[in-house]
C-alpha cells in the first residue's frame, strides 16, 4: 500500500483504475468533473486499459454504462445534481435490468435557484429507483467504498447497481492522504468481472422488452429480493475487505460511544466527522450522547436502528435535505423502522447543511442540546434558527 494526497473526486478515480473498469461513460459537471478528467487522463497515458465514451449527456452516460454491463464489462460513471436527476428513467432501468455498476455521486442541491454546495437532496430524490446507497465520511471512505461496492454488486445473488456519494467539497474538493492498496492485493479482493453476458453478438435474446401484468411483478419482486441480500452480502464482502486490505469500514450503521448514552444522533456523511469530536467534548461535561453514522441509506438498515434503539431513550436525526413528508428523508425511515417495537425511543427530526451551509462543532451542539430536552417531531429547520428567521417546527 502506499499513501497519496487525494480529493475525494481522486480518490473516486483511484477506486475505479484499481477495480480495472472496462467502460466509462463520461459528462462534466460541478463538482464531479474532476473525477471524469483523472479518468481521462488514465486512459490517455495508458495506466488504465478501458474504454472512455464521451456522450452528450448524463442521461447517454448512463445508458453506455448499461449497454456495455449487458455485453459484460465492468462500468463507471459519476455525476451530480441536475445530472443525476436527468438519468431518472435510466436509473429505474438500471435496477430492473439488473446492472451491477457503480456511479459515483457528488452530492450537491438541487436547482431552482442555482446552487453547488453540498446537500443529499439529488441522492435522496432517487431513493426509490432500486440503487444501493452509500454515504462515505471521508476520502478514505470514498476509495474503500467504491471497491467493496463493486465486489458487491457483482456478487451473482446481487447484481444491483450502486451510488457511492461524497460530500460536494467537504470530500470532492478536499486533500487528505489516502492509504491506496496495490493492484495485486485488489485483484485478489476483486477478481474480474464474471464474463456472462445478457447480451451476446449473434445470439437472438431480448432485454427489457414488453412484460404483461402477469409477469413484471415477478421480475420486480426479484429486485426486492436481490435488494433484501444487499446487508448480510455486504459484511460478508467487508469481512473479506478487512482481512485482504486490512481496514474495517463498519457495516451500515456505525455507532460512537452509543452504549450508555441517554441520546443519540444518526448523521450521513462528513457531518459524522464533527459529530464524533461534538460528542467527545459533550461527554466530557458529562452529557451522556452518542452518534451513529448512517453509511448505508438503500437498504435501509432497519434491524441494526431496532439494535441501536433498545439502549437508548431519545434519536436524533440530522438529515442535509428535505422532503415533503412528516420528517426529513433519513428521519422518516427510522421512524418507520421503530414502529410497533416495545417502548421505542422519541425520534426528532433536523435539517442542516442544506444549499452547503456549513454544520459546525457550534451547531451540532445545539442539536444535541435539543435532542437531550425535545419531544418535537420536527423537522427542525436548524440553519433557519440559526440566522434568525421564522422556522417551521411541523
Amino acid at each position: 500500500m502506499v499513501f497519496k494526497v487525494l480529493s475525494g473526486n481522486g480518490a473516486q478515480a483511484e477506486a475505479a483504475r484499481l477495480a480495472r473498469v472496462q467502460v466509462i461513460a463520461a459528462y462534466p459537471i460541478t463538482p464531479q468533473t474532476t473525477i471524469v478528467e483523472a479518468l481521462a487522463e488514465m486512459v490517455a497515458s495508458g495506466e488504465l486499459k478501458a474504454q472512455y465514451v464521451k456522450v452528450e449527456s448524463e442521461h447517454s452516460a448512463l445508458q453506455v454504462c448499461l449497454s456495455a454491463s449487458a455485453l459484460g464489462a465492468r462500468t463507471y460513471s459519476a455525476t451530480s445534481s441536475q445530472g443525476l436527476l436527468l438519468m431518472h428513467e435510466l436509473l429505474h432501468w438500471a435496477s430492473g435490468q439488473r446492472t451491477p455498476m457503480v456511479l459515483g455521486v457528488v452530492n450537491r442541491a438541487v436547482a431552482p435557484p442555482w446552487n453547488i454546495g453540498a446537500d443529499h437532496a439529488d441522492t435522496m430524490s432517487q431513493r426509490d429507483t432500486g440503487w444501493i446507497q452509500f454515504y462515505p465520511e471521508s476520502n478514505q471512505e470514498v476509495l474503500d467504498t467504491v471497491l467493496t461496492a463493486y465486489r458487491l454488486v457483482e456478487d451473482p445473488e446481487i447484481r444491483l447497481p450502486a451510488m457511492v456519494t461524497e460530500d460536494a467539497f467537504y470530500l470532492s474538493h478536499t486533500f487528505e492522504p489516502v492509504d491506496v492498496p496495490d493492484p495485486e492485493t485488489v485483484d485478489r479482493f476483486l477478481p474480474p468481472k464474471d464474463a456472462r453476458a445478457i447480451l451476446r453478438p449473434g445470439v437472438v435474446s431480448r432485454l427489457g422488452s414488453f412484460t404483461g401484468p402477469d409477469h413484471y411483478v415477478g421480475f420486480r419482486h426479484q429486485v426486492a429480493e436481490a435488494m433484501d441480500r444487499v446487508l448480510p452480502k455486504l459484511q460478508e464482502v467487508e469481512s473479506e475487505y478487512a482481512r485482504r486490505i486490512g481496514r474495517v469500514l463498519g457495516g451500515p450503521l456505525v455507532g460512537y460511544r452509543t452504549e450508555d448514552a441517554d441520546a443519540v444522533l444518526l448523521t450521513l456523511g462528513t457531518t459524522s466527522t464533527t459529530a464524533r469530536g461534538v460528542v467527545d467534548d459533550l461527554r466530557s461535561s458529562g452529557r451522556k450522547v452518542g452518534m451513529a453514522k448512517l453509511r448505508v441509506f438503500r437498504p435501509f438498515p432497519v434491524e441494526a436502528v431496532r439494535q441501536l434503539a433498545r439502549t437508548v431513550g431519545r434519536i436524533g436525526v440530522l438529515d442535509r435535505s428535505f422532503t415533503f413528508g412528516a420528517l426529513g428523508p433519513a428521519a422518516s425511515e427510522v421512524r418507520s423502522a421503530l414502529y410497533g417495537i416495545p417502548s421505542p425511543p422519541s425520534v426528532t427530526s433536523f435539517l442542516s447543511g442544506i444549499g452547503g451551509r456549513d454544520v459546525g462543532p457550534q451547531d451540532l451542539r445545539r442539536v444535541f442540546e435539543a435532542l437531550l430536552v425535545s419531544e418535537a417531531p420536527g423537522p427542525r429547520w436548524m440553519d433557519l434558527e440559526t440566522s434568525g428567521e421564522v422556522a417551521a417546527h411541523g
